[in-house]
């Protein structure tokens, strides 16, 4: 599953033609890009923040990107191409692999819905398919819904009118609601003084078996990794996910949470109404976290925690008993 591509691969390359400043090594070629912990031999990695310690101690990629500190934290195996600015260096090389993955361009591949194809398959009015996507069956898709191409959906699902799908692989027994939009580019700009630059997104959206996505939610396909959301989990309407989230199973996600990118969730998870997660965070295991909250710290197992910034219920509930005390001993 997360070998499966949806942008063609323009590799591999000589490493020599990626970056210059390497000539004892043109022989060796460079077949992909990915995360440090997903990399092998013939793949090109890359390591900016202490966040990835562990998976930059142990990956068995030839080449990684990174800066002057952190350079020393890699294995002896591991060639460091020591660079000023990590992810604006990735950003180009990812360009020189997967150019047409920074703007999501019209699938010009769609065709109206086809019952030959598809004969265990339900389609509303003006359903749109791209090429070589898969639909399980018994599987119903409503009016107006864009599958695009090479997308996956698994047996006894439930697509919304207006949902557009792409660039995604979905189980058995998922529900997304109406006007829900599955595996668009995310939000990925290297900031420069005359001109932002738009990272590609070259990773998709792994959806498990079980979840239901309610209407309106926006799930972002990865940027190098992939977006997932484990199986029998829940997402109310309106629920943003950014790129490379990963969300545990079983977890309860209310209406208008927002995930920044990167951050990791652990099983049976609930989180309140509009409740907001930073990104590169770690949520543990049987969390819970306050509606409203803004979570900007990475959170341990069996954790409850409410407020902004969220911290332990037991010390937001002392805050504001203080708090009240204090407003009204002002009167």
């Amino acid at each position: 599953m997360n070998e499966y591509k949806f942008f063609d691969n323009k590799g591999p390359f000589n490493i020599s033609e990626i970056f210059f400043q390497i000539k004892s090594n043109e022989k060796i070629k460079i077949f992909d890009i990915k995360t440090l912990d997903q990399a092998n031999q013939s793949d090109l990695t890359f390591f900016d923040s202490l966040v990835y310690l562990k998976d930059a101690k142990k990956t068995k990629a030839k080449f990684c990107l990174t800066n002057e500190k952190l350079k020393k934290y890699l294995p002896s195996s591991c060639i460091p191409i020591v660079v000023k600015n990590v992810l604006y260096e990735l950003c180009k090389v990812t360009k020189k692999f997967y150019p047409d993955a920074d703007v999501d361009f019209p699938d010009q591949s769609l065709k109206p819905s086809n019952k030959t194809l598809f004969p265990k398959v339900n389609f509303g009015l003006n359903v749109l398919l791209g090429k070589d996507c898969l639909i399980g069956e018994n599987t119903e898709i409503g009016s107006n819904a864009i599958i695009e191409k090479k997308v996956v959906i698994g047996k006894n699902c439930i697509i919304g009118s207006n949902v557009t799908i792409k660039s995604s692989i979905i189980g058995n027994n998922v529900v997304i609601q109406n006007g829900c939009k599955i595996g668009l580019k995310g939000f990925g700009f290297i900031p420069q003084k005359e001109n932002n630059i738009k990272f590609p997104h070259i990773g998709k959206v792994i959806i498990g078996d079980n979840v239901e996505l309610a209407a309106n939610c926006t799930i972002d396909r990865g940027s190098i990794d992939n977006t997932i959301i484990g199986k029998n989990t829940y997402l109310d309407n309106q629920v943003h996910v950014a790129h490379n989230v990963k969300i545990g199973e079983n977890c309860m996600i209310a209406g208008q949470v927002g995930f920044a990118g990167s951050s990791i969730i652990g099983n049976n998870v609930s989180i309140g109404g509009q409740a907001g997660i930073s990104g590169h965070l770690r949520i543990g295991n049987n969390v819970r976290i306050g509606g409203g909250s803004g979570v900007v710290k990475d959170i341990p197992d069996n954790t409850t925690v409410m407020g902004y910034p969220a911290v332990p219920l037991k010390e937001f509930l002392k805050n504001k008993r203080v708090w009240v005390i204090q407003l009204i001993e002002k009167k």
